[in-house]
């Protein structure tokens, strides 16, 4: 008869702090972060409250675990608009669009967490220069083909910096944060207008 192989622990590990992220990730969505408790995290997880704090000392821990987690995330899904950038050469506006698109559907994608995270995780030097080398990375991507579009005027680099910081900082008030009677596909377009306008080459 043979002996189930044994997970190594590694595997484990990491199968057991995927657990407690996304049980933590459901929790604070739907009750925030003063009705989540760690001991309701375990139990969603089915882990004792003793592994969680294994890994995670804290609610605050488990904030910026999950920031981590979501940035590491959101930096993939826009490389992904790029790569079929370079694949398909899209026009400047096709380009904006894409890109507008992915951060509008990771901002409304768990929108209660996303706030969550952005109000109250804690700013680690860790988690800021995470934030950083990830804007860096998409700000790189887009510099690139706005010099193959000719767009973006003498310095590429610094107008694909500036419109990532906007276009994400425009986006996450219009989605989390919604004027009253605002019509969000109008945001969207108004800010793909915006940065078509301002790194057109003609302008």
């Amino acid at each position: 008869m043979l002996t189930p192989r044994k997970q190594p622990r590694q595997q484990r590990s990491r199968e057991t702090v995927s657990a407690i992220l996304e049980a933590a990730a459901q929790l604070f969505q739907r009750y925030g972060y003063a009705g989540t408790t760690t001991n309701k995290i375990a139990e969603r997880a089915g882990v004792s409250i003793g592994s969680l704090y294994q890994y995670f000392p804290n609610k605050d821990s488990l904030l910026v675990a999950l920031a981590e987690h979501y940035l590491a995330e959101s930096t993939e899904q826009v490389a992904r608009v790029f790569a079929r950038a370079a694949e398909q050469r899209p026009s400047l506006p096709e380009l904006l669009t894409g890109l507008v698109g992915c951060v509008a559907d990771l901002h409304t994608d768990r929108p209660a967490l996303h706030r969550l995270l952005f109000d109250q995780a804690p700013r680690t030097p860790g988690l800021v220069a995470r934030f950083r080398q990830a804007e860096q990375r998409i700000a790189v991507a887009l510099a690139g083909e706005l010099r193959r579009l000719g767009a973006g005027g003498p310095e590429p680099g610094i107008s694909a910096l500036l419109a990532v910081q906007g276009i994400e900082a425009q986006l996450h008030g219009a989605l989390l944060d919604p004027p009253a009677g605002r019509d969000t596909a109008a945001h969207l377009d108004a800010v793909i207008d915006l940065w078509h306008r301002a790194l057109s080459p003609d302008r």
